[in-house]
């Protein structure tokens, strides 16, 4: 009875394990950049539109393939109905696992921090190639398929840079340069389409 106790334990951890990395946990990538072109984006003049109790405005189009650094996602704070994950991503040099070894990467209160070490790259050029998204999923399907996604895998996600009203005076609006930090720098993305890999 004790040998079958011990096979049932080795093989729950096995699967445990097995789940753990199918659903969680960073993905590792060899160097090498994995997403070379900048975000491309685009200036548009659109009207407003209803997005549940919020009034989106478009600002520009925006399309973006990068390596995910961190994932965080936001259920309690004032603007999680509306933008439910945040994404920190890199591309140029920041999608090359070699650059991001000298850097820490740490997310949260809708922001994101790199900390680097003595033989990272410029902080400025991290800072150019990098940027916290604050991800506005289109529809329920995109929402479900934005929270499976880990750090370390490439994303190419479509859509528009937006303004938002809400309730109780809530407003937010996206930066439009990938050239300023700190509060007010970060994107408000509404998100219509994503791929990864």
């Amino acid at each position: 009875m004790f040998a079958h106790m011990k096979l049932y334990l080795a093989l729950a951890a096995v699967a445990a394990g097995i789940f753990m990395l199918a659903t969680g946990g960073a993905i590792e990538r060899a160097p090498g950049v994995l997403a070379a072109n900048q975000p491309l984006q685009r200036l548009v003049q659109r009207p407003a539109f209803q997005f549940g109790q919020y009034q989106l405005t478009p600002l520009a189009e925006f399309d973006v393939e990068a390596r995910v650094l961190s994932v965080e996602q936001y259920r309690t704070d004032l603007s999680s109905r509306l933008s439910p994950i945040d994404f920190a991503l890199g591309w140029g040099p920041m999608s090359d696992s070699a650059v991001l070894e000298h850097f820490r990467v740490r997310q949260g209160a809708r922001f994101f921090t790199i900390y680097p070490d003595e033989q990272a790259i410029d902080i400025n050029v991290a800072l150019l190639n990098a940027a916290n998204m604050h991800l506005i999923p289109a529809s329920g399907q995109l929402e479900d398929e934005l929270k499976r996604v880990r750090p370390g895998n490439v994303v190419h996600l479509r859509g528009k840079l937006v303004s938002a009203l809400g309730p109780n005076n809530f407003t937010w609006s996206s930066s439009l340069t990938r050239a300023d930090t700190g509060n007010g720098a970060c994107e408000v993305f509404y998100v219509e389409a994503m791929e990864r890999r």
